[in-house]
């Protein structure tokens, strides 16, 4: 999956989107190769790669609402290998794909819960 917007995704602009605390993501690196942290408990996750653009291989919704959440705050989407859309509207967060749309929960639930990963 990759955050995707009209105009190029600048490093500083991750930066800045990642800086507060409230937000609750910290990026680390560089502007050639970074990552983008999101905690949950006492404990980190690697939610995001950056290298000159913005992606994630999720492992569970937690993830998805991450990125889902991170790509809304930089203005962008978050697009799946198949065009697929991933967002968040009204509070649920959502993949829709033509005409179909598939609910994942509601954004705090699935946050709440935690990155539970998804079974094989």
């Amino acid at each position: 999956m990759r955050v995707q917007r009209e105009s190029p995704l600048a490093y500083a602009e991750l930066t800045k989107a990642t800086a507060s605390a409230d937000v609750g993501l910290e990026l680390r690196g560089t502007p050639e190769a970074g990552e983008v942290f999101a905690r949950h408990g006492d404990a980190e996750y690697a939610i995001a790669i950056w290298q000159g653009r913005l992606y994630g291989k999720p492992t569970s919704d937690w993830e998805v609402a991450q990125l889902a959440r991170l790509a809304g705050m930089l203005g962008g989407s978050l697009v799946g290998e198949d065009g697929e859309a991933y967002g968040i509207r009204d509070g649920i967060v959502e993949q829709v794909n033509g005409d179909a749309a598939y609910e994942f929960g509601k954004l705090e639930e699935i946050l709440s819960l935690g990155p539970a990963q998804w079974s094989a």
